[in-house]
């Protein structure tokens, strides 16, 4: 969708989110930024008002189901929403112990079903105009099980998969769904991993890259193209030859 006049972006407060609310801030767009850190929130939406935007914000759980569809939908009836991205998510891995039941709960409650609970009410509003646009942010990660990260991992399988279904069912009501697939961004979420992230790009660069990729509505918006291809190219391993190369990479 080109020109979105009202945007709704989560996991707002840094990162990617931030980046993505500050690439779309401009005069005549209304941000709609939801985040779990109220001061930092606070911090991108003065920052996007001097950019001309009008910004109202949010700070919450995604995981909270009820507190997001009414949030929501009171967005809504302030100005109908054009677009929905569905960024806030964290991240995990098993350092040098297994991933604890808590950790792989918390990474599906904020990776999956804070997708969920983005996603669903913002359709319930799009639908019954047949307009609007839904972005769910996945990973590189998600082609492929890594032995450093796996609850990580199937979260953004679980969701570049719901996004890709997603695409098709809801393309009879005008509506467009797109899958971000990005490698790895200098974010809070990436400062902590103590080995070499390759073509690591700022997020002011990704969110760059994946607004051109939105306003020509593709269907996956994978980069870098480099990265991705190698991805790809691991996916298509075998398993037994992947189990080899797993117990010899970075632990996250």
């Amino acid at each position: 969708m080109r020109n979105p006049k009202h945007i709704v972006i989560t996991g707002a407060s840094s990162g990617l989110g931030a980046a993505l609310a500050l690439e779309y801030a401009a005069g005549g767009v209304r941000l709609s930024l939801h985040g779990r850190n109220g001061e930092r929130l606070a911090q991108v939406a003065a920052q996007a008002r001097h950019l001309g935007a009008e910004v109202a914000t949010h700070s919450g759980d995604v995981g909270d189901k009820d507190d997001m569809a009414a949030w929501i939908a009171a967005r809504d009836t302030v100005h109908e929403i054009d677009l929905v991205i569905a960024n806030a998510g964290i991240s995990g891995g098993t350092s040098r112990q297994r991933e604890s039941a808590e950790q792989v709960e918390a990474i599906f409650a904020a990776n999956v079903g804070g997708v969920f609970h983005t996603v669903q009410p913002a359709l319930a509003c799009m639908m019954g105009r047949r307009r609007g646009q839904i972005a769910i942010i996945s990973s590189l990660a998600g082609f492929r099980g890594f032995a450093g990260a796996p609850a990580y991992c199937a979260s953004k399988a679980a969701v570049r998969v719901y996004g890709e279904g997603l695409r098709g069912e809801m393309m009879r009501h005008n509506i467009e769904v797109n899958v971000v697939c990005p490698g790895f961004i200098k974010t809070p979420m990436t400062d902590v991993n103590r080995f070499c992230m390759p073509m690591i790009m700022s997020p002011e660069q990704a969110a760059r890259i994946i607004r051109r990729g939105l306003e020509r509505d593709r269907a996956h918006i994978a980069f870098p193209f480099m990265l991705y291809a190698a991805v790809r190219l691991l996916a298509a391993l075998p398993q037994g030859l992947m189990d080899f190369i797993g117990t010899r990479m970075p632990k996250k």
